[in-house]
Formats: structure tokens, sequence, C-alpha cells
């Protein structure tokens, strides 16, 4: 028997289809302890996360409650399911699935591996975030501080924004109906590749943002595509963000991203083309200065009702939440007692 891992990752669901997707490897580093390693013996871990080698063209298996359905891997390893959901599912978390059990040119692979699917409650928001330089510091304009940062600083060493957490625990309470931690479904939608995901689950994890669903670019095989990591076109977060927005019609969407790169440009594009669902849009201001590019997107924006926040610090970001309606009541162990006073009559 020839060894394979099947890396899952987190899907979503709405009231008739199931979303769930991964790759099929030969052998994925294993182990949370690998991500807290210091000195080179991290950096060994990043590049082993970087040349990873994938299987193209075997048949994978999805089992999730009654549902049963058969893909092949691409030429990448990727496999992706959206199929029926017979059953209506209550909101929140649940299990499913993905085997392999083929012989592909004499060699035969066998594994299972399981992950979670959301399906969003009825007075959700949908939560949309980039990841880079929008809540985690990760210098994107400069491509050799950013190397030397991914390869250098484990995930304990990693710093999110001041307040950034505060914002998105707070953003988890959102609801049009009544405030219930964690109603919401939160999609991390990034130009960093799928060999990052679980550095970025246990980043999220360990300071305390919302689980959320991640939508990340292609995989990538070898040394010479990681030090391009991150670059590149960013069109294909555009359409990420469209599929998202498109399969959940009923839910309103709060946006966050940064003005680094293209997040502006791209919001401005998903506002135009969906203006009655999305509820806000917030930019973080990563220079000294406003970008006046960036002041143009956020001014399209607002024309269509849309409301918008360009910030330098999460603060401002949390007390337009609030001012705004869009987080009616706060938790008070998600605001510092200065911003807590404020909010007092």
């Amino acid at each position: 028997m020839k060894r394979c891992d099947i890396k899952l990752y987190r899907g979503y669901a709405n009231k008739k289809e199931l979303v769930v997707y991964g790759h099929v490897v030969k052998k994925y580093p294993s182990g949370d302890h690998k991500y807290t390693r210091k000195g080179f013996r991290y950096a060994r871990t990043i590049i082993q996360l970087f040349s990873i080698k994938t299987i193209p063209n075997v048949s994978v298996v999805l089992h999730a409650g009654s549902v049963t359905a058969e893909t092949v891997t691409e030429e990448d390893g990727y496999f992706r399911f959206q199929v029926p959901l017979p059953e209506e599912l209550d909101g929140g978390w649940h299990q499913y699935s993905v085997s392999v059990d083929v012989n592909v040119d004499g060699k035969h692979y066998e594994a299972t591996s399981d992950e979670e699917f959301f399906i969003p409650y009825q007075s959700s928001y949908g939560i949309i975030s980039d990841i880079d330089d929008t809540f985690l510091i990760s210098h994107s304009r400069r491509s050799f501080r950013k190397l030397f940062v991914l390869l250098a600083r484990n995930v304990q060493a990693r710093k999110p924004f001041d307040d950034v957490v505060r914002h998105y625990q707070l953003l988890s309470y959102a609801s049009r109906v009544h405030p219930h931690k964690e109603n919401n479904i939160f999609f991390y939608v990034s130009s960093s590749e799928w060999n990052l995901y679980d550095m970025i689950v246990r980043f999220a994890e360990l300071n305390g943002l919302p689980k959320a669903i991640l939508k990340l670019k292609k995989i990538k095989s070898g040394l010479d595509d990681f030090v391009m990591t991150g670059a590149g076109s960013h069109d294909h977060k555009l359409r990420k963000i469209q599929n998202i927005v498109g399969f959940y019609p009923e839910l309103q969407f709060i946006l966050l991203g940064d003005d680094s790169q293209k997040d502006p440009e791209i919001y401005d594009k998903i506002c135009n083309q969906f203006p009655q669902n999305i509820r806000a849009v917030y930019i973080r201001q990563t220079r000294t200065r406003s970008k006046p590019e960036t002041s143009q997107h956020i001014k399209n924006i607002a024309s269509h009702g849309i409301d918008t926040c360009y910030f330098a610090h999460s603060n401002k970001a949390i007390i337009h939440s609030l001012d705004t309606g869009i987080v009616f009541q706060a938790p008070i162990d998600t605001l510092s007692p200065d911003q807590a006073d404020s909010k007092q009559p």
C-alpha cells in the first residue's frame, strides 16, 4: 500500500448545497508543534509545507450524513465537492469525511480524513476578511521582508494588529435579530497559498480570532514557487468572494481588507455587483497617509448606501461598528474599559 494523506479544509453549506474541498498529497507534515518551533527548525517547517507532493487523478469519496459523492483530483491534487443536501440541517458546525481507496499505475492509495462544515443561522451575517495586513501583520508591500517574517517568526511570534481581535470577536455577535456568539459565518480569503492553511488556522486559534472557513490560492509544490508566495494576480480573490456572496443571497456581508494591495478595488467591484448584499466595508490604512485611490474606492462603495470605514487603528473600526448598529449589543469582554465607557448613555 502506498502512503498518502488527505488534507481537508473547513467547508460551508446553505439550505440546499454543501461545498467542501481539499488536496490529496503523498505526505503532509503533521503535528501542531511544528508551528511553534524556533529558528531554523521553524524555517524548515515552512519549506516542507512548500515542498508537498500532490497526487493527481485519484478518486475521492465524500461522506456527510446521508450524502455520498465521488470526484477525481485535479493535476495539483485538489478536489472540490458541491453537492445537494437532501435534508435541511441546523445552523452551526457539522462533520464530514473524505476517503481514498484506489489503485493507480500499480500503486494502492488508501486514506481517510475528517473535517467540519458550517451552516449559517437564520439571523447571521457573513464576514469576509483578508488575512495579510488586515489582521495579521505581514508586510505584504515588501516582498523580502514578508519572506523573512514567514520563515523566521513562528505563530507565537507573529502578531495581529492592536484591537483587531476585539473587533472580530465583536463582529461574531453581530445579528439582525439578537446577538449570539459565533452566530456568524466567517471567511478568511487571501492570496496566501493552501500550503499555509494550518499556520493561519493555528495563528487564529492562538489569538482568539473567530473560527473561519479559509479560501486560499493554488497550492505550490516547489521552492522556486515559494519565493513568490502571495504574489501574482489577485483575480482569484474576486472570483471567490463573488461565489461566496452568490451562494448566500439571503445574507448580508461585512467585508474587511487593507490598502496594501487590491482589496479596495476588489470590494468596490463586489459592492457594485451586489449592492443589496453588503452591509459594511472596512479598509485598514497600512501607511502613514491614506491612499487617494483607496479613498475613491471607498467613496464609490458609500454611493450604494453601504457603511464604510477607512481606518488606521482598529479601535476606530470598533466604534464604527457600534455607532452604525452593526453590533447593537457589545459583549463586555471584547471592549477595553475606555471603549466600554464611551458607549454608556
